[in-house]
């Protein structure tokens, strides 16, 4: 069986990808994990219990305790997902991302060269590291156009430089080293299990309790979405078929301003309490409009063109069918959301220390 290392494995991209992998039960999986506020293990109950699944706290800040763990796990494979990833939260505290980000992928990549040196050397030709990163780190599109591999890097927030020095990082260890690699861009994601400070999970809590629905700026910032478990199952093509050294962009082919996003949550909501049989609400009622964040970027959208070509990967959600699932799973698992609103987030507003 072949053996997988995911750090960052209880967030909420993190969490698809180990279920999915646990799941085919045909691999071994190591999830390691700080536990900060976005890792969660409730994410992972479905597979806690799995005979090819155990779970390792640690920060890879922890350049001694990651080597050790590595020698001793003796992976096939590491898939790197382990940051911290919310633009607001690196506004207002750009450090911890400094920390994770940067500091943790070159521990990782200083901890797989000795790794590699340490093993026989049919099994450090079969090894690859697929270092998960964002199109954020492009910066902003205008009107037209779409992030492609080969689009310069014009990061905008403390969040987005420090992947894109993340992504640097890789890339010059395997020119440099030739560390066996793999990096992945992917647009914005949303789905079950998303920490409920991000905007599509956030809308869909406040619309459910009638609170307002927050919208920054006009709400004409353009996104593409991607729904989770597209996104993990394109991961798995990569770190499966890519080649050594390559860059794959990931894309919902999907691109929706704030406002349209948040408006058509609203109507997926009605229609689904509708079917209920519950009186239904005019949601849209709730949108709000506030102060725009400090650098926010207009547009982002990606170019699916090589995953597809090369490794014949294409969403299978549509972003109707993936917020229809998504909505549906909030309203399900209520207790799910209701223990993090209590003990470490309310829904209050973040990033207000950039704003002058």
């Amino acid at each position: 069986m072949e053996k997988y290392l995911i750090t960052g494995g209880a967030g909420f991209i993190g969490s698809s990808l180990v279920r999915n992998l646990v799941s085919r039960e045909d691999c071994n999986v190591l999830n390691i994990d700080k536990l900060t506020y976005a890792g969660n293990l409730d994410n992972l109950r479905l597979v806690e219990s799995s005979n090819n699944y155990q779970f390792q706290q640690m920060d890879i800040a922890n350049k001694q305790q990651l080597e050790k763990t590595i020698m001793e796990y003796q992976p096939d494979y590491i898939m790197h997902l382990a940051a911290e990833s919310h633009v607001d939260r690196s506004i207002d505290d750009p450090s911890t991302f400094i920390t994770t980000n940067i500091i943790g992928t070159f521990n990782l990549l200083e901890a797989l060269r000795k790794y590699l040196g340490s093993i026989p050397e049919s099994k450090a030709k079969k090894f690859k590291l697929h270092h998960i990163s964002t199109d954020e780190v492009f910066g902003s599109l205008g009107a037209e156009g779409l992030f492609d591999e080969e689009t310069k890097y014009e990061p905008s927030s403390p969040y987005s430089s420090s992947k894109a020095s993340s992504d640097h990082l890789v890339r010059a260890w395997n020119k440099t080293y030739n560390l066996p690699i793999v990096i992945t861009n992917c647009s914005n994601n949303y789905g079950p299990y998303q920490f409920p400070e991000k905007l599509i999970p956030l809308m869909i809590i406040n619309a459910m309790n009638e609170k307002p629905l927050p919208i920054y700026g006009s709400g004409s910032q353009i996104r593409d979405w991607l729904y989770v478990d597209d996104h993990t199952d394109a991961l798995l093509e990569v770190i499966a078929k890519g080649k050594i050294g390559e860059t794959y962009n990931i894309g919902g082919k999907c691109e929706k301003t704030n406002l349209e996003l948040v408006e058509l949550i609203c109507e997926i909501l009605s229609e689904i309490i509708k079917k209920e049989k519950k009186e239904i609400k005019d949601f849209k009622e709730l949108i709000t409009f506030v102060d725009d964040r400090p650098g926010h970027d207009q547009r982002y959208a990606i170019d699916n063109t090589k995953i597809t070509n090369e490794l014949n990967w294409r969403p299978k959600e549509s972003i109707e069918t993936g917020l229809e699932k998504t909505i549906s799973w909030y309203l399900d698992n209520k207790s799910w959301y209701q223990k993090i609103i209590n003990n470490s987030y309310a829904g209050q507003r973040l990033g207000l220390k950039g704003v002058k």
